[in-house]
C-alpha cells in the first residue's frame, strides 16, 4: 500500500508540474558587458565592450553575429556576418561629447533571433535638453486648467466588492474632464478605517495618483499601496471605463485609438494629450474634493508615457509633494533635429522634421522637459530608467533629470530595456511609501 501510494503521489506531481511550471528566460544569451561596473565614462575615455554568446552559460563556438555601434540611435559602425570562433568579441567605443555609446548585437540560432545590447554613459551629468520653452508655456497651461474647472466634476463612484479586502475598499470612479460628458475613469482604493482609529481622530490619508503608460487597457488599482495607508487613484486616459474585458481595449487600440499619440500635433489645442494632461490635474481635484486626503502628502508616478504625465502633473500642480517618473517618454522631442537621441514617440527622427514646422512648435507644449522646468524646490523627485532602453533613450532621461532644479534622486538600472527589474520596482515602491510617510 505504501509503495502504491508513493507511485500515485509521484504521478500526481509529474502531472501537475507541466501545468504550473513557468517559462522564464532563454537557454541562449547575448551579453554585452562594459569594462566599467557602473557603465559610466568621462568624455574622451575609451570604453571596452565584451560580447559573449552562450548556451546554458557556456560559450558557443563559431557563432555568427551582426552588430551596430555608435551614439545611440545614430550608429556609426554596422557589421554583418561576423564569426565568433570562441563565442566572444571585444569592441571599443568613445564619445567626444556627453551622451551614450551603444552596441547592439543580434544572432540567429536554429531559426530564432537573439539580441543583446549595452549603452555606456559618457559624462551624462553634463547632458542638456534641446527643446525650447515657449514664453507663454505656463500661462497656456494654467489658462487651460482654469477653463476646464468651469466644468463640474460630477463624479460617479461604484464599489467593486470582488476587489475589496479587509484593509482596502476599491471603487471604479469617473469625473468630467475638460468638457461636458467627457469623463476620466479610474480605480480608487481607500484604506478601511479601523474602529479603534476613529476615536483617535484618524481617517485622513496621504494620496498617490498613478498615471498610465501608452496603450489602452483595464486597470486593477493599487491595492497594495492603499493597504499601507495611502489613498491611491489609478486613472485611464481615454474616456472609457477601465473595468471591461481585455478584448474591448484591444479592439479600440487597434481601431478607433490607433496611434493616438500622433493626433492633433498640428495645433497645441488639438493634441490628444491636452485632455490627458488636464485629466491628471482634475484627478487631483477629485482626490482633494471627494476622498479623505489629508491635504499634505500627494504623489504622482508612472512609467513611460506615465513618466511624462508624472512630470507634467508635478510641473503644473504644486499640490504634488513628490513624483517618481520611470523611463519617462515624450521628453526632448527636438533632439533628433540636432542628431541626438530623442524621446518616444520620436516625432522628428525619421524625416528630420522636414515639413513639420507646426508639429515642432506644438511639441514644445507637450515635452516633458518643459514641464520638468516648472518643478519647484518643494517637490521631491525620484528618477529611474535603463541604459539599454531603446524606446526611451537614456540620453533624454538624463537630460530631463539634469534640468530639474528641485530636490531629486536618480537610480538607473543599466541593464534594463523598456521594462523594470524587480529590485527597481521594490526601490520605487519603498521610496513612495517613505515620502508619503506610510512605510510600515
Amino acid at each position: 500500500m505504501k509503495k502504491n501510494g508513493l507511485i500515485i503521489l509521484l504521478l500526481t506531481l509529474f502531472g501537475v508540474l507541466p501545468v504550473s511550471a513557468q517559462i522564464r528566460g532563454n537557454s541562449i544569451r547575448v551579453d554585452v558587458v562594459p569594462d566599467h561596473q557602473d557603465w559610466r565614462y568621462e568624455v574622451g575615455q575609451t570604453a571596452q565592450f565584451k560580447i559573449m554568446i552562450t548556451r546554458e552559460n557556456t560559450l558557443l563556438n563559431s557563432v555568427t553575429i551582426d552588430y551596430e555601434a555608435g551614439p545611440e540611435m545614430y550608429p556609426e559602425v554596422k557589421k554583418q556576418g561576423v564569426v565568433l570562433k570562441d563565442g566572444t568579441l571585444m569592441l571599443k567605443g568613445k564619445m567626444s561629447k556627453p551622451g551614450f555609446y551603444r552596441v547592439d548585437v543580434k544572432t540567429t540560432i536554429d531559426g530564432k533571433e537573439y539580441k543583446g545590447a549595452c549603452a555606456a554613459a559618457f559624462s551624462p551629468e553634463l547632458l542638456q535638453p534641446t527643446t525650447v520653452m515657449p514664453q507663454d508655456f505656463s500661462d497656456y497651461w494654467q489658462n487651460a486648467i482654469s477653463e476646464a474647472r468651469q466644468v463640474p466634476l460630477n463624479p460617479t463612484k461604484r464599489l467593486l466588492p470582488e476587489r475589496c479586502t479587509n484593509e482596502v475598499n476599491v471603487y471604479e470612479v469617473s469625473f468630467q474632464n475638460m468638457q461636458w460628458n467627457f469623463r476620466t475613469y479610474g480605480i480608487l482604493c481607500v484604506p478601511v478605517e479601523k474602529d479603534n482609529a476613529k476615536a483617535a481622530g484618524a481617517g485622513k490619508y496621504p494620496a498617490l495618483l498613478r498615471v498610465p503608460g501608452a496603450g489602452v487597457r483595464p486597470y486593477g488599482g493599487d491595492i497594495y499601496t492603499a493597504s499601507q495607508g495611502a489613498i491611491t487613484l489609478e486613472i485611464g486616459i481615454h474616456g472609457i471605463s477601465v473595468t471591461m474585458d481585455q478584448k474591448v481595449y484591444d479592439d479600440v487600440f487597434n481601431g478607433a485609438l490607433m496611434n493616438y499619440w500622433n493626433w492633433g500635433m498640428d495645433n497645441r489645442d488639438d493634441s490628444y494629450y491636452k485632455r490627458v494632461i488636464i485629466g491628471c490635474i482634475r484627478a487631483l481635484d477629485y482626490i482633494e474634493q471627494y476622498t479623505p486626503w489629508n491635504g499634505q502628502q500627494l504623489a504622482v508616478s508612472g512609467s513611460s508615457q506615465g513618466g511624462f504625465l508624472s512630470l507634467a502633473t508635478a510641473g503644473l500642480d504644486k499640490r504634488i509633494t513628490c513624483y517618481a517618473p520611470v523611463h519617462a517618454a515624450l521628453c526632448d522631442h527636438t533632439a533628433s533635429l540636432k542628431g541626438v537621441a530623442c524621446g518616444w514617440p520620436h516625432y522628428f527622427y525619421w524625416n528630420k522634421g522636414k515639413g513639420q514646422e507646426r508639429q515642432i512648435e506644438t511639441s514644445r507644449y507637450y515635452d516633458g522637459v518643459n514641464f520638468a522646468r516648472l518643478i519647484t524646490d518643494k517637490q521631491k523627485g525620484w528618477f529611474s530608467f535603463g541604459y539599454n532602453d531603446d524606446v526611451v533613450p537614456p540620453t533624454t532621461a538624463w537630460a530631463t533629470y539634469n534640468i530639474v532644479t528641485g530636490p531629486k534622486e536618480i537610480s538607473p538600472y543599466q541593464a534594463t530595456w523598456h521594462f523594470w527589474h524587480q529590485e527597481q520596482w521594490d526601490e520605487w515602491e519603498n521610496w513612495l511609501l517613505k515620502e508619503l510617510k506610510v512605510k510600515k
